[in-house]
């Protein structure tokens, strides 16, 4: 088990990682798979399924990966400090200084020319564009089922898309295990094994570090489709879609669900036992960075989350999403590293407000930056929803390069970002 570390804001955050190669790897991930399943990894490809996704319930949403430039979660965490921070603004100061301490040399457009007609590229030191909370978001849609109601606290109303702002930031430096890539790309034995077994056999959802470069970006991973060709008694041929989901271009009081796909396409080799050993990937294939998987979520400020934002309750904003969804859909959402979330909520009934619109919220601008605490990046991508806009429809469709913009997906973990 690790913590996120952040190498860039998290629009997406980039992330960093312990070296580990080969078995070494595969020994790591054997070990966490026990940890939370207490069973060890099966690695005999014809015990394994060809395809595997979680429960139409279980499916993530599209949430918003909150660009750093456009002041991350600030919106959310003024109401949060309103209600719980007396009316100091102390969560929010932290946020605009997190979104503000990481800068670089970046590519900006300028207009230039009669009427500004011609465009130019410049070189300024900025904070980079897809810096933002994707992995924040990734951890946050695969560990909760999206809020439906609002929720009074204190006589703050807090709105389906408010909470789940709240996720994000609580989840941006986070605890998580890393599955698979700790000390380069994923490779073929690596994706294989990691999809079949969590996917296939257990069926919970995972997230990835998606693109390969500076950028990193992140995304939640709901299902997968293989198709395996035998080459001979040692060695298969395999095609595999990769579906995840795509952030929102706002955050919606309900969200859509923006499905993608990764094409992959590799060989893998079996031992006398028909077990995986190893593989390669052939030129035409996708690859990624990072498989990982959230746990539960520490206090920020702490030794577990030094980067986290220290002005937000762990459990204040785990009893507000408690009290945003169904016991239903609480008592049957399974999650590694449980503890108190999967817990209904207590005696007194919530405060529910009367419905929400659902037009997405639009990204807090930047205030004055506040005090002094740790940097913490975050990678972002670009685009907000019109105020006006409805629920967006679901689509799908080959997600093999990068985000539009100037993202890329997912950190490492190179450290999630985003």
């Amino acid at each position: 088990m690790r913590a996120l570390t952040c190498i860039l804001a998290l629009g997406c955050v980039a992330i960093s990682w312990s070296v580990a190669s080969g078995d070494d790897e595969l020994k790591q991930h054997n070990e966490v798979f026990h940890r939370w399943w207490g069973s060890d990894l099966e690695l005999k490809l014809d015990k394994l399924p060809t395809q595997g996704t979680v429960a139409e319930d279980r499916m993530p949403y599209s949430g918003y990966y909150y660009p750093d430039t456009r002041g991350g979660v600030s919106n959310a965490l003024r109401k949060y400090d309103m209600a719980f921070n007396g009316r100091r603004l102390k969560a929010t100061a932290f946020e605009q200084w997190d979104t503000t301490a990481f800068t670089e040399p970046t590519q900006v457009e300028r207009r230039a020319g009669l009427f500004g007609r011609r465009i130019i590229m410049e070189t300024t030191i900025a904070t980079p564009s897809w810096h933002g909370h994707c992995n924040g978001w990734s951890a946050a849609t695969i560990r909760h089922s999206e809020p439906t109601k609002n929720v009074v606290q204190n006589g703050v109303t807090f709105t389906p898309a408010d909470i789940k702002a709240l996720l994000c930031e609580l989840y941006m430096y986070t605890n998580y295990e890393e599955l698979e890539g700790s000390s380069a790309l994923v490779d073929a034995a690596g994706l294989h094994i990691t999809l079949a077994n969590w996917l296939g056999v257990k069926t919970h959802p995972i997230a990835m570090e998606s693109d390969p470069g500076k950028e990193k970006w992140n995304f939640p991973v709901y299902g997968y489709e293989s198709t395996v060709t035998k080459r001979g008694d040692k060695q298969v041929d395999v095609r595999t879609k990769l579906l995840y989901m795509y952030y929102s271009n706002g955050e919606y009081q309900q969200s859509p669900r923006n499905k993608r796909y990764k094409s992959f396409h590799y060989a893998l080799n079996l031992d006398a036992e028909g077990k995986i050993t190893n593989g390669f990937f052939y030129n035409d294939s996708a690859r990624i960075d990072l498989l990982w998987v959230p746990l539960y979520p520490a206090k920020g400020g702490t030794k577990a989350n030094s980067r986290g934002n220290p002005h937000i309750d762990v459990e204040a904003v785990l009893a507000l999403w408690r009290k945003s969804v169904s016991d239903d859909a609480i008592a049957h959402w399974t999650n590694i590293d449980p503890k108190g979330e999967s817990l209904l909520p207590p005696a007194p009934a919530p405060q529910i407000a009367e419905g929400a619109n659902n037009a997405p919220v639009a990204p807090a601008a930047h205030t004055e930056p506040a005090a002094t605490p740790t940097p913490t990046p975050a990678p972002e991508q670009p685009g907000t929803a019109s105020s006006n806009s409805t629920t967006p429809s679901t689509t799908t469709t080959e997600g093999n390069t990068t985000p539009s913009g100037n993202g890329s997906a997912p950190s490492t973990p190179s450290a999630p970002n985003n």
